[in-house]
C-alpha cells in the first residue's frame, strides 16, 4: 500500500481545489466541484472563486443565485453553505440529523417538550408563497405558541424544515436579516434522499485522498465507516506517514511534486475545513492560531502550506482599502504575496486607494 507523504497529500489537495493554477472553468462548475461552499459571511465564497478562478467577478456567482441555480442555506456541519440547487436537493436531507442535533444542543433545554414535527407543519404554513426572515418566522410562530422562547423558534424551524435564503441576502457586499423561502417552493423542485457514498465520492474528488475522519469533519456525518467500508472495493486505499488509511477515487490524479503559487483564502475556505488531519496544509501550533473555537481565520498560504494570516478593511467613505498580512515567519517570497495581495484589493474595491501591510504575528 502506497505511503502519501503531507507534502505529496498537500499538492493533491491543492491540485483538486484549483489552487496550483487559476481555472478557467465557468462558475457553475466550480461550486459544483467544490461541492458546497462555507457561505456564514456573505463575502466568503467570493473570496473563495476568486483564489482558485481566472478573471472571476462577484456578479458571476450572484447572477447564480439570481437565477436560482445556486442556493444557500444549512446544510455541511449544520452551517451555512451555498452550493447548486439540484445537490441541494439531496444534500439538505443527507444531513437533517446533523441539523438537528445542533438545534438540540443549542436550544434543547428551553425547546423541552416541543412536538417538533407540529412546529414543522406550522412553520410551513407561515412559508407557503411567501419569504419572511427569521424573526418574523419567529414572532409568527410565537402567535400559535406565546410562552415560548422567540429565538427558539425561528431557529428551531430552520433546523426542522429546508429552507433556503434568497438573494440580495447572501451576496457580495450584503448583510441584514437572513430571509427564509421553502427550498422546495424556490428551486421549484422536490427534495429527495440519497446515502452517503454520493458526497463520499464529490468529496473526494475535491478533497481526497482523505480518511474516513476527515469527511466526517468536513460533512458533520457521524459513524461513516460502515459506508467507505461498503466503498472500499471501488475505492484506491493508501496510508498517510502516521499509518491512517486514506481513500481516493481510482482515476483521481495525485500530482508531480513542484511549487505552489501564493493564495490568499478567506476565513472557513473549504481547504482548511476539509480535515479532521490538517497537517498537510499547516502545523498543529498554527493550527491553534487559525481555528480558534469555531471560528477559522484568513489564511496565507506560501508553496502550499499556511504561513500567516490576513486582514482587509475596507473605508467606502474615505475610499481606501488595506490588507494587512501577519506572517508566522520571514517570507521566502515577499514579492508575490504583496503582488496577490494587491489583486485581492482590486477585486475587493476597485478604484479605492490601496495599502499592503506586511507584519509578524503578533502584530
Amino acid at each position: 500500500m502506497r505511503v502519501l507523504d503531507r507534502r505529496t497529500l498537500n499538492r493533491a489537495a491543492l491540485d483538486r481545489q484549483l489552487l496550483l493554477k487559476r481555472s478557467d472553468l465557468p462558475v457553475r462548475d466550480a461550486v459544483a466541484l467544490l461541492v458546497a461552499m462555507q457561505a456564514q459571511e456573505n463575502n466568503v465564497p467570493y473570496y473563495s472563486l476568486w483564489a482558485r478562478l481566472a478573471a472571476f467577478q462577484q456578479r458571476e456567482l450572484t447572477d447564480l443565485m439570481n437565477d436560482r441555480s445556486v442556493v444557500r442555506g444549512s446544510i455541511l456541519r449544520g452551517t451555512q453553505h451555498m452550493a447548486l440547487a439540484d445537490d441541494y436537493r439531496w444534500l439538505r436531507p443527507l444531513v437533517q440529523e446533523c441539523l438537528t442535533r445542533g438545534r438540540q444542543a443549542a436550544f434543547g433545554r428551553v425547546s423541552r417538550g416541543w412536538d417538533l414535527d407540529e412546529l414543522a407543519t406550522e412553520a410551513r404554513k407561515l412559508l407557503d408563497g411567501q419569504v419572511l426572515t427569521r424573526p418574523q418566522l419567529g414572532r409568527a410562530l410565537a402567535g400559535l405558541w406565546p410562552d415560548r422562547d422567540l429565538q427558539a423558534l425561528g431557529w428551531s424551524a430552520q433546523a426542522v424544515v429546508p429552507v433556503v435564503h434568497p438573494p440580495p441576502s447572501g451576496t457580495w457586499n450584503v448583510a441584514g436579516a437572513t430571509p427564509f423561502a421553502l427550498a422546495e417552493e424556490w428551486i421549484g423542485e422536490s427534495l429527495y434522499e440519497l446515502g452517503p457514498a454520493t458526497l463520499i465520492r464529490r468529496y473526494l474528488a475535491a478533497f481526497g485522498p482523505a480518511s474516513v475522519k476527515d469527511f466526517q469533519m468536513w460533512s458533520g456525518l457521524r459513524r461513516m465507516d460502515a459506508a467507505f467500508a461498503e466503498l472500499r472495493p471501488e475505492l484506491r486505499v493508501y496510508k498517510d506517514e502516521n499509518g491512517v488509511e486514506l481513500f481516493d477515487l481510482p482515476d483521481a490524479r495525485i500530482p508531480d511534486d513542484g511549487p505552489a503559487p501564493v493564495r490568499l483564502l478567506p476565513g472557513f475556505d473549504n481547504l482548511v475545513l476539509a480535515y479532521a488531519d490538517r497537517t498537510r496544509l499547516m502545523t498543529d501550533e498554527q493550527r491553534r492560531i487559525v481555528c480558534v473555537g469555531a471560528e477559522i481565520k484568513p489564511t496565507l498560504l506560501v508553496d502550499g502550506r499556511v504561513h500567516g494570516l490576513w486582514t482587509l478593511r475596507h473605508d467606502r467613505k474615505a475610499g481606501s482599502a488595506a490588507l494587512t498580512i501577519e506572517r508566522f515567519a520571514p517570507l521566502p517570497d515577499e514579492p508575490a504575496v504583496e503582488e496577490e495581495a494587491a489583486s485581492l484589493l482590486e477585486f475587493t474595491a476597485p478604484g479605492a486607494d490601496h495599502d499592503v501591510r506586511i507584519t509578524t504575528w503578533p502584530a
